[in-house]
């Protein structure tokens, strides 16, 4: 991703600041989510046809990692191991939520619609943060 790009999108030519926002965008959308599934689990897991005790449990953990994200955003100068594992983990779960409405869940249709969208969205994440990171490794 060009240089250019990623202060569009950020907003800032500065590459630490560009880490920084897009994790904390990550930590923003990933917590909205996780506290969704967590207070409306039931009607949700009935919209999406997923099971609302799978729901819960991904609302728990969602929340969790929205908050280490968080904390790394808040970072003067976030670690590339942090940044790397939470690339990694969005990764992992774009995967895993496609791999799932394939191999097991039985979504309705809202579900069929759902699941790849937030994978993008997290597998954009992904794509963003690495992309800033290596801008800020570059001198």
């Amino acid at each position: 991703m060009s240089q250019a790009l990623l202060a569009g999108l950020s907003r800032t030519t500065q590459p630490q600041s560009m880490v920084r926002r897009f994790l904390a965008l990550d930590a923003v959308v990933t917590g909205a989510n996780g506290l969704a599934y967590l207070v409306a689990s039931g009607p949700l897991g009935e919209l999406l046809g997923v099971d609302s005790a799978l729901l819960l449990e991904l609302g728990v953990f969602l929340t969790l990692f929205a908050a280490g994200v968080a904390w790394l955003a808040s970072r003067p100068q976030p670690s590339v191991l942090g940044v790397k594992l939470v690339v990694d983990a969005n990764i992992l779960w774009a995967v895993v939520s496609i791999v799932a409405l394939v191999a097991w869940l039985e979504p309705t249709t809202a579900g069929l619609v759902w699941t790849p969208m937030q994978a993008a969205t997290v597998a954009g994440f992904a794509g963003l943060q690495w992309s800033a990171l290596r801008a800020a490794a570059t001198p």
